[in-house]
């Protein structure tokens, strides 16, 4: 008995290692045309360039180095990241279908249950964004109604900011409050006053997700997903996300109770009116987890994003007084001191328009964005990828390509004007990302960052606090965490405009 364990034990070994060498072979092959990148270690891929600060901090460089698409990997899965205006457009404009896919998450898969709506895939997707463009048109998306809240909301705001008596103040919560407040409308269905509980709850709990989803915690839970299984790291990995599922339950569940399928209220009732509609027992698209998980994604994308746009637009004109008197010229001559800047009115006002691009341009709020995955073996650019491998469009690298933007480091609203002085919107602009899974806020957001930075401009002038040194938009990149979330302002009433 003694002389057999030490033979089966040679065996298993033998057994076993024949196994990865041959999975390992089969995954060489498999690899074999994918574009060229930094060699991996053996199972543990490259994990120097991997996670949303080593892209910005090294993914540059590897362009540089190996061309506008090159490999990295995580662990023994390669991920193909492309990069400049050129390979970008490509991939998810000439290419669109093979690279709508969206690799595999495990952490969002868990607490989703399949249904993340940024995440999902194939058929549910389509079905899923289709009906939320649907519904939120049906609210007013893109429509003089949804038009006449944010105008209305941005009373609220001027209110809030003229009570801080033109002290320094972070206007990040101010900011948060207005952009909930319309979020909350047309999806929750509730108005709230700024110092409401429930606001600062919701706003809170949006931002914690957020940071939550780009955590080393979770990271780690997609790469190891047993992990998943441990109690402690269980509860701390999803502690965030489930904090924001309670609060959005309960107006779920404040909806069925009231629903009047004839005269549906907001985003919440069109999804309980749909689910009703579809009653299959199996395989349905529309529930009330699909309902859950896309008011999460909603609130999620339509909130802080827009927040932390407008944050940094009135940092950076506070810093940039010049192009702030020309924005405010431009709104004076136009709208007069009285009449709040509507949509209609953009046409005319070709420069406060490109400030407004600008900022979003020089903030580079989401340099990878969602990752996405080809959705078949795809034939780009010489190399073959195969299906299911995640893709990640460099998005940081199409803001500041040197071949579609003049002074690509400065801002420089002239970027987007023409030689006449009037507006064009540039290709290379994708701050919403591109193709099939270009942002589904996109118009919403458009719209409340021109009206909402159009009011303020109108009714104050922002300035530094008294002993700041003022920063150009390459110190204020550099500082990003700290212009989103840490700056100080003033707001000055301008003369001759009422802020009652």
């Amino acid at each position: 008995m003694m002389s057999v364990l030490p033979v089966f034990s040679v065996v298993v070994s033998f057994l076993l290692s024949l196994l990865f060498l041959l999975t390992f072979w089969r995954k060489q092959k498999k690899y074999k045309f994918l574009p060229p990148g930094p060699a991996p270690l053996p199972l543990l891929g490259t994990p120097k360039y991997i996670g949303d600060r080593a892209a910005c901090t090294y993914f540059p460089e590897l362009s540089r180095r190996y061309g506008p698409v090159f490999t990295v990997w995580k662990l023994t899965d390669p991920i193909v990241v492309v990069c400049g205006y050129e390979a970008v457009k490509d991939a998810l404009l000439q290419h669109a279908e093979e690279f709508s896919g969206r690799p595999f998450s495990p952490v969002i898969d868990f607490y989703s249950e399949g249904y993340s709506f940024p995440s999902i895939d194939g058929e549910r997707w389509r079905q899923l964004r289709r009906f939320t463009m649907s519904s939120l048109r049906n609210f007013g998306m893109g429509k003089s109604s949804m038009e006449r809240q944010v105008l209305e909301e941005s009373k609220h705001l001027i209110k809030a900011v003229t009570q801080m008596g033109g002290k320094p103040f972070n206007p990040l919560n101010v900011l948060g409050c207005a952009v909930g407040n319309i979020t909350s409308c047309a999806l929750l269905g509730e108005h709230f006053e700024y110092n409401d509980p429930k606001l600062q709850e919701l706003i809170i709990t949006t931002r914690r997700f957020i940071f939550n989803t780009h955590s080393p915690l979770h990271e780690l839970g997609n790469t190891f997903p047993l992990l998943l299984n441990v109690p402690i790291l269980k509860e701390k990995i999803f502690k965030e996300s489930s904090q924001l599922k309670e609060f959005v339950k309960i107006y779920i569940e404040n909806h069925k109770r009231s629903l009047n399928p004839k005269a549906p209220r907001d985003f919440i009732d069109y999804f309980l009116i749909k689910i009703k509609e579809e009653k299959s027992p199996t395989g349905n698209n529309f529930s009330e987890t699909s309902l859950l998980m896309t008011l999460i994604a909603l609130l999620a994308a339509g909130t802080e994003t827009t927040t932390s746009t407008l944050n940094f637009a009135l940092n950076l004109i506070s810093n940039y007084p010049d192009v702030q008197v020309k924005v405010q010229q431009e709104i004076d001559e136009v709208t007069g001191s009285q009449r709040p800047p509507g949509i209609m009115d953009r046409a005319q006002m070709p420069y406060t328009n490109a400030v407004v691009h600008e900022v979003q341009r020089v903030l580079d709020l989401a340099p990878v964005a969602h990752y996405h995955a080809v959705t078949k073996d795809t034939q780009f650019r010489g190399y073959t990828i195969p299906k299911g491998t995640t893709v990640i469009p460099f998005i940081s690298s199409v803001l500041s390509d040197p071949t579609q933007w003049e002074t690509p480091e400065d801002f420089n609203p002239g970027h987007f004007l023409d030689d006449k002085g009037q507006f064009r919107l540039r290709p290379a602009f994708m701050a919403f990302s591109a193709g099939k899974r270009i942002c589904a806020g996109e118009n919403l957001a458009r719209m409340e960052l021109f009206l909402l930075f159009c009011a303020l401009l109108q009714k104050f002038t922002f300035t530094l606090p008294s002993g700041t040194e003022r920063q150009d938009c390459r110190k204020l990149k550099q500082n990003k965490f700290k212009a989103l979330f840490f700056s100080q302002i003033c707001a000055k009433p301008r003369p001759g405009s009422s802020t009652a």
